[in-house]
């Protein structure tokens, strides 16, 4: 197949994406196919661009507001008509947060007609916001941390859900914006925090335990991962810095925990309306509940990244992985063009 792999884009999960897509872009020419690497901010990528953005990394902090708004003066949508993507089978999305994950490009692309792996428009739309994803998934029958939206009192807060609590944008991944404020007169500097990120804040009641996590590849969900950061909270440094975080696949549940945590897992993605792949992210509280904390439509997919560890656990290398993803987002397209 020729595949365009599109990565980049102007959110604050830039470099992330970044990350995921120079995986992606080898694992799928590992497994023999054609592959075009796009960064939907600057463009289709030369050989020398390629080596130098997709060997960059991650860094500890995400990159300035101020760079991403520069980036965001640009087209993002001129790079469907770049001559490089003339004849491609498939886009494999490679983005995170923004408009890459959040359901604008994924509608963008069921105008055009042309193929796409993750979730649809509104799928995408309903898992990156928080509080509507909540309200499904307590509909389906889910747990999750009982939380408020902003603008509300920090006396609200200690009221409904006490200290400590998680404050963070409701539309946006990778921890970027999240404090867990444990003294009342910490909570407005973090809201603010939150808000430069998104115009909606989310305050969630705070959930100790363990940070499991659930991949789920089509219909079956992989083994379940626990997340031990190295800090108190697993922020963007844990998730994408070598050795601030132990994450292990599968992780020590008991076989009916196991059991549970894959059941909710599909039980979320379905409420959803998920569609490929996504990766459930909960919490295991000190009594043996599982919460529920959010879904991820395009998971990271980089050498760090909890998907293709959890792939790993149940057997699958990563160009498979990929190359299944790939599989899986042409058959919806064309059943959706059959219904």
């Amino acid at each position: 197949m020729k595949i365009a792999v599109l990565f980049g884009g102007t959110s604050a999960e830039r470099e992330i994406s970044i990350a995921s897509g120079a995986q992606v872009v080898r694992a799928l020419r590992e497994a023999g196919h054609e592959v075009v690497a796009c960064d939907t901010a600057t463009g289709v990528l030369g050989p020398e661009d390629e080596e130098r953005l997709l060997e960059a990394g991650v860094a500890p902090v995400p990159p300035e507001l101020e760079e991403l708004y520069r980036l965001r003066s640009r087209d993002p949508i001129a790079i469907l008509r770049a001559p490089e993507l003339e004849g491609v089978d498939l886009l494999f999305l490679a983005l995170h947060g923004g408009d890459g994950e959040g359901g604008s490009l994924q509608a963008l692309l069921e105008m055009v007609g042309v193929p796409y792996t993750g979730s649809g428009p509104l799928a995408s739309a309903v898992a990156m916001d928080k509080d509507v994803a909540k309200r499904l998934f307590r509909y389906a029958g889910v747990p999750t941390p009982d939380w408020l939206m902003a603008p509300v009192s920090r006396e609200e807060v200690e009221a409904t859900l006490g200290w400590p609590a998680v404050v963070k944008p409701s539309k946006q991944g990778s921890s970027v914006g999240l404090t867990v404020v444990r003294r009342p007169e910490d909570y407005e500097a973090a809201v603010e925090l939150a808000s430069r990120y998104d115009d909606e804040v989310m305050v969630e009641k705070y959930i100790p335990g363990r940070e499991i996590t659930v991949p789920v590849l089509g219909e079956r969900a992989l083994p379940a991962g626990e997340i031990i950061p190295k800090k108190e909270v697993f922020d963007y440094e844990c998730k994408y810095q070598p050795g601030m975080a132990e994450e292990i696949f599968p992780c020590d549940l008991t076989p009916d925990q196991a059991r549970t945590v894959q059941e909710l897992a599909l039980a979320a993605h379905r409420a959803l309306k998920l569609s490929n792949y996504s990766r459930i992210d909960f919490r295991l509280d000190e009594e043996g509940g599982f919460w529920c904390l959010e879904a991820n439509t395009a998971p990271g997919l980089t050498a760090a990244s909890l998907f293709p560890k959890g792939a790993r656990a149940a057997g699958l290398s990563f160009p498979r992985v990929c190359e299944e993803i790939a599989l899986l987002a042409l058959e919806e397209h064309r059943r959706r063009r059959r219904g």
